[in-house]
């Protein structure tokens, strides 16, 4: 089995990555920001950690991911979409 990867077929696959992503992000982020008081408290528990601790990672989760999503799925979209 071939497959012919064109430059269309490259957009679409950084697209649609980036698409799905960007949509985990915003789902982890509202379930973060409705229940942050009791998963902070289970992974508390679960790590050995500070509470205060557990809510500081999970910023620096969600910053790190927004990060990723732009350096591995949104800029090679772009790229592709202005050759």
């Amino acid at each position: 089995m071939t497959v012919d990867i064109t430059l269309e077929t490259l957009t679409a696959f950084f697209g649609w990555m980036t698409v799905l992503n960007i949509g985990f992000l915003a789902v982890t982020s509202l379930l973060l920001m409705a229940f942050r008081d009791q998963f902070a408290a289970l992974h508390a528990a679960v790590l050995g950690l500070d509470e205060a601790e557990v809510k500081k990672g999970y910023f620096s989760y969600l910053a790190n991911y927004k990060i990723l999503i732009f350096i591995s799925s949104l800029m090679p979209y772009l790229a592709l979409k202005l050759m």
